[in-house]
């Protein structure tokens, strides 16, 4: 019965009942007695009539559709495979859950090892990507393996959809002691090639600009020493044979009478006392070398033994010296003064260098 029969129903039902009650409250005795028949006779027609067309209407039945068959998802643990970098013999080791559903199409799955395709999928997938990375970012290309190998994507064969998760990728204990190494040696290098080439612009500072003849011997004194003019003059005779010496020529002559004890070659005829902060030499018959000059010359500077600048500058004209062909010279200042060995550059901060090949702990 359709919704607008039940309502004409309810409708016949609820003015039949009011006809009735009428009735029994005004009409004669007979009267209502009639109606309330007459009323029951059409309630029980309607019965029958409701009860007649049910039968007659077919019943509908819904077909109700069969449950989904579960995924199936089988799973292997593959551990420690290795895998090539972009490195030669720099090997990554892999490990991973493999997982891997049937499609439904292609190869008969009872006549294929579907774990090995499921595995071997995994492992070229993987392969494709470690084979173009360099050793010492393993844990970034960890990060990039589990993204790639995230997705479910069919073998070659099209009868299995793969991914593989719990991705784990390493380096051996020996290989990342062996780029940590590589990565030190590196730096170091840098930092060397840094210092040589800043000592290679003082030397060619010195030998070009400043020792390039008295005159620019004493101009680089003066603005050393500030104003302290009385004492730059003092040392004139010491910057012309230092510029001399480090140009492997004579004194100039306009020079020579302000230079004590013998000079160019000559061989004093008698022995004359030095004054040396203030205390005379003892006499002695021998000529004075390159490095007694330069003695003099550091100590009129205050220069005393174990000063570091006094290290520093006996370097840089010793190595001023070799460049000019004065070896002899050269080592004979190395000799008296005990120049140490150890570079003079401790504060020198060369930029760092990107650490791309450091691996990764």
């Amino acid at each position: 019965m359709t919704s607008g029969r039940t309502t004409v129903t309810i409708y016949l039902v609820v003015f039949s009942g009011l006809i009735l009650v009428a009735l029994i409250l005004f009409a004669p005795q007979p009267l209502w007695l009639g109606a309330l028949l007459l009323v029951a006779l059409g309630v029980v027609c309607l019965a029958i009539a409701k009860m007649m067309r049910r039968h007659a209407e077919p019943s509908v039945t819904y077909a109700v559709p069969p449950p989904v068959p579960p995924v199936e998802h089988r799973e292997h643990r593959i551990v420690e495979v290795a895998l090539p970098s972009a490195w030669e013999d720099y090997d990554f080791v892999f490990s991973a859950t493999v997982r891997w559903s049937p499609t439904g199409v292609g190869t008969d799955e009872s006549f294929v090892n579907a774990e090995a395709l499921a595995v071997e999928t995994i492992l070229t997938r993987a392969r494709r990507i470690t084979e173009n990375r360099p050793p010492g970012r393993a844990s970034l290309v960890q990060h990039e393996l589990s993204g790639a190998l995230g997705r479910m994507e069919p073998d070659d064969t099209g009868c299995l959809r793969v991914m593989a998760e719990s991705v784990t990728l390493t380096l051996s204990e020996d290989d990342r002691e062996r780029l940590a190494k590589l990565a030190s040696t590196r730096k170091e290098n840098a930092v060397w090639e840094h210092e040589m080439r800043y000592q290679q612009s003082r030397r060619a500072y010195l030998s070009e600009n400043v020792l390039k003849d008295p005159g620019s011997a004493v101009v680089w004194w003066l603005a050393k020493n500030d104003d302290h003019v009385e004492k730059t003059v003092k040392d004139i005779g010491l910057l012309a044979q230092l510029s001399s010496a480090a140009n492997n020529a004579h004194v100039p002559e306009p020079f020579l009478h302000l230079v004590s004890g013998p000079v160019n070659g000559e061989r004093a005829t008698e022995s004359e006392p030095y004054l040396m902060n203030g205390e005379a030499d003892p006499p002695t018959s021998a000529p004075r070398t390159p490095a007694d000059h330069f003695g003099a010359f550091l100590l009129s500077m205050d220069l005393s033994e174990g000063d570091p600048e006094r290290a520093l500058l006996s370097r840089q004209i010793s190595d001023v010296l070799r460049k000019n062909g004065r070896q002899d010279v050269a080592d004979e200042l190395n000799n008296r003064f005990d120049i140490p060995t150890a570079s003079l550059f401790d504060d020198f901060d060369p930029p760092s260098a990107p650490p791309d090949d450091e691996p990764d702990r």
